[in-house]
């Protein structure tokens, strides 16, 4: 059989997106497969425009497999010309609802390897119930608003967080300098003065660490030693960034999101050999870092 040719489209220029990308190329190699790495940002329009392009090449020309995280819409109508081209179809980090119609359909390798968003929205939640026993205001640096996987950690957060704990919620895109202007933005306002928040969590380690820089730079004397010395808690936990600025005291705590696009690669390409699908939703699992219990109440 000849070697499977695979497309990843890449977006977000973060270190979770770095580690898809080292997963998904140590996975290729492993499985003997090419694998195209493409970077479309947070463009749902790109995103869409570069997937088409692949799906409308010649015939022999086209991708054995594409795989990609949706910025916008999960790209329904693309996914039906891929089930119908024999084009594998993977999508990371969110579930579909169209996968189970176009597989009763097609024989095509169609299927989604994602985070439990709800069990890491719970996680944090467990995790500000930990550091303010007490309750208190939680400064929560949340993703893109249309982004299934930023909505389902934040539902999970607020039903799982302490009811005497309020949320004050920025937006962010993902990125270090996203939550930075965020912040930057917020600390312009009154409300930044009259709310004494007692913990910042982002809804990854990018913005988590965006936000101490933007307190660190842009307040001084008192005020910044304030904020400094709050907890400050992310997501995805890798070894270099997450875990690395936990150890430094940067960051109060992460959550352990293990990167998935090599898991993708190595079940598309499965599924490509034998011919047999692989089920519609891989889940992989998340933990606390450090455990919930070693964490330090802060009042």
């Amino acid at each position: 059989m000849k070697k499977a040719n695979l497309v990843l489209l890449v977006v977000e220029n973060n270190d979770y997106q770095a580690e898809q990308t080292i997963s998904a190329k140590e996975a290729a190699r492993e499985c003997e497969a090419d694998l195209q790495v493409i970077h479309t940002e947070h463009d749902a329009v790109m995103q869409s425009e570069e997937v088409l392009k692949l799906l409308h090449k010649p015939v022999g020309t086209r991708p054995d497999g594409v795989l990609f995280e949706p910025v916008g819409t999960p790209l329904a109508q693309p996914a039906r010309i891929a089930a119908s081209s024999g084009v594998g179809w993977v999508v990371l980090n969110r579930e579909v609802d169209y996968l189970s119609e176009l597989r009763r359909q097609y024989s095509t390798p169609l299927f989604s390897v994602t985070t439990n968003h709800d069990e890491v929205g719970r996680i944090q939640g467990e995790q500000i119930a930990h550091l303010l026993p007490h309750g208190g205001a939680v400064l929560y640096i949340q993703g893109p608003s249309d982004n299934k996987a930023a909505a389902r950690r934040a539902a999970a957060m607020q039903s799982t967080k302490p009811a005497n704990v309020e949320v004050r919620v920025l937006k962010g895109l993902w990125t270090e300098e996203s939550a930075y202007h965020a912040v930057s933005s917020w600390l312009k306002l009154n409300v930044a003065r009259n709310v004494a928040i007692g913990l910042v969590a982002g809804q990854n380690d990018a913005m988590a660490l965006g936000a101490r820089r933007a307190f660190q730079e842009l307040t001084t004397g008192a005020e910044q030693d304030r904020w400094l010395s709050l907890p400050f808690i992310g997501c995805d936990g890798l070894p270099n960034t997450g875990q690395a600025s936990v150890r430094r005291g940067l960051l109060e705590a992460t959550i352990l999101i293990p990167a998935n696009a090599g898991q993708a690669i190595k079940a598309l390409v499965t599924s490509l050999t034998t011919e047999q699908q692989p089920p519609e939703c891989i889940f992989t699992s998340s933990s606390s870092f450090p455990q919930i219990a070693s964490l330090k109440p802060r009042n």
